[in-house]
């Protein structure tokens, strides 16, 4: 029987609010160590660590029996996860931490985009494609502001680039998950899938480019692997699954958002990123667009409320 999900109420709030300080700082952390650790090697490491106690887990709840009929899926998700953090990787190399965590959060963009070609339940309405529109004008209008003009070398520009591709590929990811048997598996399993096969992909890819050799273990380098691992890659992703289970999936989604927000503070504040307007107009544009086309349901309770 399924139990029937509620409205996120003060704790659920303070919960999402912990959970997108967490993943807002991730870009931060990455960029920060990235001195003594090469990024690809991060997401190798915390994925290899992450999957470890996810897949512990598995074995304890007994999730393992679904793998024979979820495996092809669990690979294929697998694989667009270690590209969405190749992509992220490389993109924090050229371009800023603040532009990483907006273009990164344009991944329900492409899901939605996917899920309506896809599954007939799916199909977008006129909210949503009015959020799409918002959205790719605010990157367009984001890339503007990051194009280092000075310079002519596009080093933001691909950088930014990239950071949408990582957003492509995350949305993907979703899809595939959605669209497959792993709808219906458990979250610990298909979050196994994807930990499991990232971090095989994103080590072969630098053991070929030589950034295997570029790690060296000062305290910034594993505590910033470690927080990855333990702290994102598994309690946080945990406890956003619980929640959905418990709550209205299109209200978290809105609360989800704040996480861009402290991505740009900590780039700004810590590693002190400047920021352009046409940036922060643009960024301003993709998350709304975000926002309608994630939470419209949400949107059009609001414009209910407003309008009644």
């Amino acid at each position: 029987m399924s139990v029937a999900r509620k409205n996120p109420d003060a704790f659920a709030f303070q919960v999402m609010v912990v959970l997108c300080l967490i993943w807002g700082s991730q870009q931060v952390l990455i960029k920060t160590a990235a001195v003594d650790i090469a990024p690809v090697m991060q997401a190798t490491l915390r994925n290899c660590i992450a999957a470890v106690l996810v897949g512990l887990m598995v074995l304890w709840r007994g999730d393992w029996k679904q793998m024979g009929v979820t495996w092809r899926a669990g690979v294929l998700a697998g694989g667009l996860f270690g590209l969405e953090f190749l992509f992220i990787a490389e993109g924090l190399k050229l371009t800023t931490a603040a532009h990483m965590s907006v273009f990164l959060y344009t991944a329900p963009i492409f899901t939605a985009l996917g899920l309506h070609f896809m599954l007939p339940s799916e199909r977008l309405r006129l909210l949503q494609w009015l959020g799409i529109l918002l959205a790719f004008v605010g990157i367009a209008m984001a890339f503007a502001g990051g194009t280092s003009w000075a310079n002519m070398d596009g080093r933001t520009l691909l950088g930014d680039a990239f950071g949408v591709l990582a957003g492509l590929a995350w949305g993907a990811t979703t899809v595939v998950v959605r669209g497959s048997r792993l709808s219906e598996a458990p979250a610990t399993l298909t979050l196994f899938y994807q930990l499991a096969v990232g971090f095989v992909g994103l080590l072969l890819i630098g053991l070929i480019t030589g950034q295997a050799g570029d790690v060296v273990m000062t305290p910034l380098a594993v505590g910033s692997v470690l927080f990855q691992g333990v702290i994102v890659s598994f309690i946080s992703y945990l406890t956003w699954f619980w929640l959905l289970r418990k709550y209205l999936a299109s209200n978290l989604a809105v609360f989800s958002f704040i996480t861009p927000l402290f991505g740009v503070t900590f780039g700004v504040l810590i590693l002190g990123e400047p920021l352009t307007v046409n940036f922060v107009l643009g960024a301003v544009l993709v998350l709304l667009g975000v926002v309608l086309v994630s939470a419209e349901p949400w949107v059009r309770q609001q414009l209910r409320k407003w309008v009644g």
